[in-house]
């Protein structure tokens, strides 16, 4: 049987009219062109992925019900729509059962071809069984994270979580966590699709696609993905296409209760470069930040990388390194990693000498940073006295010491000037560079003042 096709999206065109304000319909249905309609399912042509939305999310009801009025309740839609528009090699195609709200057929079934580098019959994870969640240590710092992630791997099909956005900076654990729920995954589901992947893959992949013009088999490839793994999702922005090209699979996959887990440098409101309606689709789930390492989380990652490679760290070299290695589980690891070569290799026991040197070679070490304001403190309270009378005219020997200590330690410690100090302490420049000499010169000869320096230092290096 055959049907006038335009005729029939003008009837249906027609009824959605008389339910919408004028300018919602203009804005939103005029634009679109009826392609034909042949064995219960309507072609329609859209301008872009935008409209999907609104006809799926926003006039659903209204829009449904106009088609099964028109064209009978079976009716099935297909829209089409250019990634990149007046680029035919980039049109898309995504289908839905009127009446159900069915989704169209997973990937696999449908014929579609996978990107370059994975396996369609049998998708490879692209996970690192290392990644687990039993090799990941968790303390105060990174337990709210861990407990998300865990309850995403352990419940699938059951999770509010979704998407689950994880934010942090470089170093952190992020892609760790994140491999451990799709090993936890497939763990119990062995048959779950399951695919890890860098958005610069995928940003490669979909360029492929485009050059091939497969990026409809791209997208429905993506769309057969039980538990999809996408890490650095900043990268995408400023990438128009691609963007446009995870859009649909996002809101299939989302839709289909699939799972979304994505990692970024920043949160999603700090993403610049990025189509606004994707940055509110990751505010759908739940966003994370996984903070850089507390100390005890510092030792005990320490304690368990060590461990796990056969080396015996005291609690002593522990304490040092995880002193001055504050902002990378990587850097941490590179630690433990020279220490082994040099303990096995060289034949050189690790004590808190070798592990400074390994850092000075191996990390940037993070230093304290030391105020004017901080030497003072320290000062005064090394010496039991108040802060206050240090800055005063007294000229009584205790408080002279200790003013003259301040004035030694903070051209040692801080980039101020002889000049500048002198300011802070209400004497002359010569009086700063006077005190700077009599203490270095007591330093050299008399235990006591060495020994009152090097306490205080070590107090403004460590803060203990």
């Amino acid at each position: 049987m055959t049907h006038d096709h335009k005729a029939l999206w003008q009837q249906c065109l027609d009824i959605i009219a008389r339910q919408l304000p004028r300018e919602a319909f203009t804005t939103w249905f005029t634009p679109a062109e009826s392609l034909g309609f042949e064995n219960g399912k309507v072609s329609l042509r859209i301008p872009t992925a935008y409209f999907l939305e609104q006809y799926e999310d926003r006039f659903y009801n209204v829009f449904s019900r106009a088609l099964r009025e028109v064209y009978g309740s079976g009716v099935k839609i297909e829209y089409k729509y250019d990634v990149v528009q007046g680029d035919p090699a980039t049109e898309i195609k995504i289908g839905r059962d009127v009446a159900t709200s069915s989704a169209p057929a997973p990937a696999q079934q449908r014929g579609a071809q996978a990107p370059s580098g994975v396996s369609i019959a049998k998708v490879d994870s692209q996970l690192k069984s290392i990644y687990n969640f039993e090799n990941y240590c968790v303390g105060e710092s990174n337990r709210l994270a861990y407990t998300i992630a865990e309850n995403i791997g352990s419940n699938p099909r059951k999770t509010v979580f979704n998407p689950f956005f994880l934010y942090g900076s470089t170093g952190v654990g992020k892609t760790h966590l994140i491999q451990a729920v799709g090993l936890r995954v497939k763990e119990l589901y062995p048959e779950a699709k399951v695919l890890y992947l860098t958005s610069r893959t995928f940003e490669n992949q979909y360029g492929t696609a485009v050059r091939q013009k497969q990026v409809n088999d791209f997208i429905n490839f993506y769309q057969g993905i039980d538990v999809l793994l996408i890490d650095d999702i900043q990268e995408l922005s400023g990438k128009t296409g691609t963007q446009n090209a995870f859009y649909p699979i996002f809101n299939f996959l989302h839709q289909k209760g699939k799972i979304l887990v994505m990692t970024s440098d920043r949160p999603p409101v700090e993403l610049s470069d990025m189509m606004d309606r994707l940055i509110s689709r990751f505010k759908w789930g739940v966003i994370e930040v996984l903070p850089t390492p507390d100390l005890e989380l510092r030792k005990e990652i320490l304690r368990h990388k060590s461990a796990k490679n056969g080396l015996d760290l005291s609690e002593e070299v522990i304490d040092v390194i995880a002193t001055h290695v504050t902002e990378s589980v990587r850097e941490l690891e590179g630690v433990v990693i020279s220490l082994i070569t040099r303990a096995t290799l060289l034949n050189q026991t690790v004590t808190p000498e070798l592990a400074r040197i390994v850092m000075q070679s191996a990390v940037k070490m993070t230093k304290r940073a030391i105020n004017f304001d901080m030497i003072v403190e320290a000062t005064a309270a090394h010496f039991n006295m108040d802060a206050d009378v240090i800055f005063s005219r007294s000229r009584l020997r205790d408080i002279n010491d200790a003013r003259q200590m301040i004035m030694y330690l903070a051209h040692k410690l801080t980039d101020l000037s002889s000049k500048s100090i002198g300011y802070k302490l209400n004497r002359t420049h010569v009086t700063v560079l006077h005190g700077i000499k009599a203490v270095t010169d007591r330093v050299a000869i008399d235990p006591a003042t060495a020994q009152s320096a090097s306490e205080i230092e070590h107090t403004l290096r460590t803060g203990a």
